[in-house]
Formats: C-alpha cells, structure tokens, sequence
C-alpha cells in the first residue's frame, strides 16, 4: 500500500508495539489482540463523534491481509461510515510496521464496526447531534 501525504498526517486512535506474550504458537500476533484493539479503536472514533457510552452489537467479517510480528509498531485508524439516533458505525484500518525498517506501512487487515450509545442502565440512548 502506498501512504500518500494526508495518510501520513492522519492519528491513529490507537497506536501499539505489540510483545512476545501476543503471539500464537506460529510466532505472529494472536487474531484476537487485534480484534480487541480494532474495537477499541472503532469506540474512540464513536466518542469524537458524540456517543458517551457504547456497546459492541456487530464487527463485519474480519480478513487478515497480513502477518503482525512481536516488535511491530500497529496503528488503528478509526473513520466514521454513519451516525443513526442510536447507533454508529465505523471502519478501523490496521496497519503495521517494523520501527527498525524504512518500508512503508503494511496494510494488515480492516473492520467496520457498528456500536449502540447507552445510557448507564444499557439502554439505548440518543447520540447528541453537533
């Protein structure tokens, strides 16, 4: 993937080096510590957009493009896709790169993420509109 020069000036949500005790038995980072930090990264964006308190309801089909390596340094982009009165959904792009290496970013996988505001009960609340 080629970074263009806004892509180089965007801030992740989330940005982490990722250590020995995150890898699988094949030596990469385990599938699920970059899915908790996709949806981590996914609310971060959901709270700059309104939401005060929100609920994972659905993550779109995952594909692993590329391998995460201990030592990466990975970074979760967090873009908005849609706000409704309640809901709101986001795509999170991942992407990683070794700190010690000149290559550009590698694109390792995305997810939109759709999330449910709420209020301290659990339920379903009004995302304040801007």
């Amino acid at each position: 993937m080629v970074m263009t020069p806004a892509d180089e000036r965007r801030d992740p949500a989330v940005r982490v080096s990722l250590l020995p005790r995150d890898t699988n038995p094949h030596g990469t980072i385990f599938g699920g510590v970059i899915l908790s930090h996709i949806d981590q990264a996914g609310a971060i964006e959901a709270f700059r957009h309104g939401a005060e308190r929100v609920v994972t309801v659905a993550m779109d089909k995952v594909v692993f493009h590329a391998p995460v390596y201990v030592g990466d340094l990975v970074s979760f982009y967090g873009d908005l896709v849609r706000v409704g009165t309640t809901s709101i959904t986001v795509k999170v792009v991942v992407e990683a790169e070794h700190p010690a290496r000149v290559a550009a970013p590698r694109r390792v996988t995305e997810a939109v993420i759709t999330y449910v505001n709420v209020d301290g009960l659990g339920k379903p609340k009004a995302i304040p509109r801007s």
